[in-house]
């Protein structure tokens, strides 16, 4: 069962929102608090009670902390809680995804988008990010499956009209759509209107290599690397992506080690 904090300096639309969360078979406590500061209070008291707090959701403005400031005390947090904003404004979003928030919530929120709010909020607590490579409870990964520094990074997405926030780490592979790039995850797709060279470049230290002029794969999660005829392909959570001649030889390298067996999941030729 979940416990959340939520912080909203209007009295009606915080009651809607602790009422809401309270009807949510999978949270099984709700605290409430009239603006910033009274919430890193509430999650001070939390601590010394040794009572950990799932997610905290917070409003965009309230007055003296507001919620991007409150979202970036808890940054400094050891162990920070995931942060939901919820707002009447669709502006801030740019502001919530460089704070990390997970979600981004527009009033009046409605039950079946909170829903999925706090279903993804069970899912980083059962599966938070990964620990940093240098940590001693790290197992060693080999060089094409190393998380990067910054692997947990949230990038803010468009779906049906609503802002969501994905982890880079979700990603298997990325494909060229235009302005845009499709970002293909583990539980779908999404678009983000980015290049993909910019996205290329922007990723290249993260585990992310360029194998075709339309696609971008996370190598950590190639299944296959396939040859037929001379020509390269992979397979990234069962999809066939072809390598251009060009970057063959920078998967090979990435791929097969000089000797030993390779460090992919797989490796089949023909």
């Amino acid at each position: 069962m979940l416990s959340i904090l939520v912080a909203d300096d209007e009295p009606h639309a915080l009651e809607e929102l602790v009422y809401l969360l309270g009807l949510d078979p999978g949270v099984g406590r709700v605290d409430s608090a009239p603006d910033g500061a009274a919430a890193l209070l509430a999650l001070d008291r939390a601590l010394q009670e040794n009572r950990p707090v799932d997610a905290v959701f917070l409003d965009m403005r309230m007055p003296g902390l507001d919620g991007l400031e409150v979202a970036r005390v808890l940054s400094r947090f050891t162990d920070p809680p995931p942060v939901v904003f919820v707002t009447a404004y669709d502006d801030f979003a740019v502001h919530a995804f460089e704070v990390g928030a997970l979600d981004y919530l527009l009033k009046p929120v409605r039950a079946g988008r909170l829903a999925e709010t706090v279903r993804r909020i069970a899912e980083r607590r059962a599966d938070p990010a990964p620990a940093a490579p240098d940590s001693p409870a790290a197992a060693p990964a080999t060089p094409a499956e190393q998380p990067a520094e910054n692997d947990a990074e949230t990038i803010a997405v468009e779906l049906s009209g609503v802002t969501r926030f994905v982890r880079r780490s979700e990603v298997r592979h990325v494909e060229a759509c235009g302005d845009y790039v499709r970002l293909h995850l583990a539980s779908g797709s999404c678009l983000l209107r980015v290049p993909l060279s910019s996205l290329a470049d922007q990723w290249q230290n993260a585990g992310f290599v360029r194998v075709h002029r339309r696609h971008l794969v996370a190598t950590g999660h190639i299944e296959e690397l396939l040859a037929d005829s001379g020509r390269l392909s992979v397979r990234v959570a069962g999809a066939v992506l072809p390598v251009s001649r060009r970057s063959s030889r920078r998967l090979r390298e990435l791929l097969l080690p000089p000797s030993g067996p390779p460090r992919g999941r797989g490796t089949a030729d023909g």
